[in-house]
């Protein structure tokens, strides 16, 4: 398939951004009201000279003002013009937001300098009725959100890039994309200015008259850099497209003739995007681990839902319930105009036959509802015990997130019956208690616990747990468990801190509670 990648030049987007503020919020921000909101704006920065443009609005523009232009001569020049600070850092952030927007009509969508974006539209553009159709309906999108955009369609992201700012922009056919940009200036290389002088003082003006030249003698006068933005332009060269986020395998997309808002569209929407998407997992036997729901609202911004499974699943009545418990948190603004559905991570799943016995589906069931608690509290406050290689009691099992990850020991895989009998709640450290035994190394015959006494009528043990030696800066002694039982019938399991010895009085400590 042939590469297509399409370039927005957005030459005005300071003042664009500015003014989609709207007039109360922007003259808040310069700290005047603004009287006539159809004025001239600039935006303006500190330099050498004092308040200077740096960028200008259509109106400005046609007004003879540029970037560049002390403040004091715009006015002069201008005196009924609108100025404000510009802020880079939000001009940025505002062009990265709109990049997210541009995901609607391809995944691999990307910011391209201060001023433009760049999208690889490579199998997208039969989703909106062929590559004129794409650009026209962005451009007339933008327009609406009252951004100035010129869009170029080519070949390769360096041919789109100078095709939208260097040429008539719009879709270059493939046929005659190779006469169209040999005819444009050097500049449209992106070359910096100097190396642009440079060249034209040799004579070398245009695409054409660099692609006639032999590489080599040109690399060694004017080095790699035309060279090689020649190959990027031409298609000679790779030029990839870093997207703002990894674009997923699995995607299924629903364009609306008009913005939905209702929650029972959304759902209804919703539906059909699950049963395509499963549909499609099915086919290559695969399952969904974690979805992402990308609403595109006719303002601009975009809402996202994320669910994520504990086991691979293409169940469309298990995954819309968990879609069900965080749909309305997506707000539909003016109307949502477009959803996207991503599985941005699968696991094989295949086929599986059905079995005839009851308990065969408790797992399935066990594995869903833990998907419901996850997605509704998080998934790291559904948490369940795996085994780890100690006999440190307080070190012999760990909490990770249900269902255990792969390659996690498995609680069937260890023979536990082998073990003697555990507590069912473990303290989270051993406390100490006082003792009293007719010998020092003899099991308890009463103990006092948080100022409770209680008196044993049963003891079992001692169960001998040496510490890890292995451990670097282990000083722990060696403990003696017993298992008690007072006269009311509750069981306790207790330790005797390092062996009998004369001389030292032993240290009792209680570590669990049996049912």
């Amino acid at each position: 398939m042939t590469r297509r990648c399409l370039s927005v030049w957005l030459p005005h987007w300071p003042t664009d951004r500015f003014r989609r503020r709207g007039p109360a919020e922007a003259a808040s921000a310069i700290g005047n009201a603004i009287r006539d909101w159809d004025r001239p704006l600039v935006l303006t920065a500190t330099g050498k000279r004092g308040l200077s443009i740096v960028a200008v609005d259509p109106v400005a523009a046609a007004e003879g003002l540029r970037p560049g232009l002390p403040l004091a001569d715009a006015r002069a020049l201008v005196p009924h013009l609108t100025a404000a600070p510009a802020d880079p850092d939000e001009d940025a952030r505002a062009l990265d937001r709109l990049a997210e927007w541009a995901c609607r009509y391809s995944p691999w969508a990307a910011t391209d300098g201060p001023d433009g974006l760049i999208l690889d539209v490579t199998g997208c553009d039969h989703l909106f009725g062929g590559e004129a159709a794409l650009a026209e309906d962005m451009t007339a999108r933008l327009r609406r959100f009252g951004i100035h955009a010129r869009i170029g369609l080519a070949g390769a992201p360096a041919a789109a890039w100078a095709w939208t700012r260097y040429g008539e922009g719009g879709v270059l056919l493939a046929e005659r994309e190779t006469a169209a940009l040999h005819a444009l200036p050097v500049a449209a290389l992106r070359l910096p200015p100097a190396l642009v002088g440079d060249l034209g003082r040799l004579g070398l003006r245009t695409i054409a008259d660099l692609a006639a030249q032999p590489p080599a003698p040109l690399t060694a006068r004017c080095g790699e850099t035309p060279v090689r933005r020649l190959g990027q332009m031409l298609g000679r060269r790779a030029e990839p497209i870093s997207p703002r986020r990894p674009p997923a395998e699995w995607r299924v997309h629903q364009i609306f003739a008009d913005p939905i808002g209702a929650p029972e569209s959304i759902a209804r929407s919703l539906q059909h995007l699950l049963e395509a998407l499963c549909r499609d997992l099915a086919l290559k036997e695969r399952g969904a681990r974690r979805l992402v729901l990308a609403a595109y609202r006719a303002d601009g911004d975009v809402s996202r839902l994320e669910v994520g499974v504990g086991r691979p699943a293409r169940s469309v009545r298990h995954l819309r319930r968990l879609f069900d418990q965080k749909l309305d948190r997506i707000d539909p603004g003016f109307g949502i105009d477009a959803m996207v559905l991503e599985a941005t991570a699968t696991d094989p799943l295949p086929a599986g036959q059905m079995g005839f016995e009851d308990g065969e589906g408790v797992g399935a069931a066990l594995a869903e509802l833990v998907d419901r608690l996850q997605n509704r509290l998080g998934r790291d406050r559904v948490v369940q015990l795996v085994p780890v290689e100690s006999h440190v009691p307080e070190r012999a099992v760990t909490l990770v997130p249900a269902p255990a990850p792969p390659g996690a020991p498995d609680w069937t895989a260890a023979d536990w019956t082998s073990l003697p009998p555990r507590p069912v709640r473990l303290l989270p450290c051993p406390e100490p208690i006082e003792v009293t035994a007719a010998v020092p190394d003899d099991p308890p015959l009463f103990f006092r616990w948080r100022k409770i006494g209680h008196q044993v009528s049963r003891a079992e043990g001692p169960e001998r747990i040496a510490p890890e030696w292995w451990r670097r800066g282990e000083t722990a002694d060696i403990r003696d468990y017993y298992w008690v039982e007072d006269t009311d019938g509750r069981r306790f399991w207790v330790y005797r801190d390092g062996a009998f010895a004369a001389g030292r009085p032993p240290r009792w400590y209680l570590h669990g509670l049996f049912a």
